[in-house]
């Protein structure tokens, strides 16, 4: 059985490098004016849901994270951007598409269940008027989940990741229910940390080179080491889980892009 998922908003990760020797060269007048364009054109795109952030290590300099209702709005914040005279002097390292996205292991066993003692046949209209009903109800219950705000959290840190699927372990051919007891023993590690990090989850599977995209924000980065580090030791990532690169940064408000860029 394929477990239902929920999705809503549109995610777009821009990881971008400075090209210093190009913007070192400018003159300082032109500098200036191509930071008050970027800096008017980042705050306006905050209440949408966008967020920039000034990244540790060598991977990114900055990374723009957008969140938007739909596939088409977050394209035209992505054109936007790229219209901007300072976006000449930037480098794209990577971006990483994805959706906002809820599994419902649980929802879906209890669901599936009912509908097989009640004779129903998968993927009957039967079975699809009750598969529609009930994701919508969850969906009503779990809109603010669904469509978040970005989280005002200082720092993030983001990572892709996948589900085995080779010859020896393959999670897709693991009998349902094994997968929904995994899933829920997975889930409650993430519970223990609900008052230090905040999670999102969206999924990429036909969107990006990955299955999943995992946000975490927290006040104090130590905490998504304990975290992952913790759920190193859970089946599920122990056993099925590859994961691509990290990348960590903190916050950079659009007014302090001028200090980062230029200095003092």
């Amino acid at each position: 059985m394929v477990p239902l998922t929920l999705e809503g908003s549109y995610v777009l990760h821009q990881m971008l490098r400075i090209r210093w020797p190009v913007w070192k060269a400018l003159s300082a007048d032109r500098r200036d004016a191509l930071l008050a364009e970027a800096s008017t054109a980042l705050t306006s795109l905050e209440p949408a849901q966008s967020a920039a952030y000034s990244m540790v290590g060598h991977k990114c300099d900055l990374m723009l994270v957008h969140f938007r209702p739909t596939l088409d709005e977050l394209n035209q914040t992505e054109w936007r951007l790229a219209r901007l005279g300072i976006w000449e002097y930037f480098e794209l390292a990577t971006s990483y598409v994805s959706v906002v996205e809820l599994g419902l292991y649980d929802t879906s066993g209890k669901l599936f269940k009912t509908l097989a003692e009640q004779g129903v046949e998968p993927d009957s209209d039967a079975w699809k008027q009750a598969v529609e009903e009930e994701t919508g109800r969850q969906r009503k219950a779990m809109e603010p989940r669904l469509y978040p705000t970005v989280p005002p959290h200082r720092y993030i840190c983001f990572y892709p990741m996948d589900r085995k699927r080779g010859e020896e372990k393959n999670w897709y051919q693991v009998p349902f229910e094994t997968r929904q007891r995994l899933m829920h023993d997975h889930g409650m590690i993430g519970r223990k940390y609900a008052g230090h990090v905040k999670q999102i989850i969206t999924g990429s599977i036909g969107f990006d080179d990955w299955e999943w995209g995992v946000d975490l924000w927290s006040e104090d980065p130590l905490w998504f080491k304990k975290l992952i580090y913790e759920m190193r030791f859970d089946e599920v990532s122990a056993v099925y889980a590859l994961f691509g690169v990290f990348v960590v940064g903190m916050r950079l408000k659009p007014d302090a892009l001028g200090q980062l860029l230029n200095g003092g």
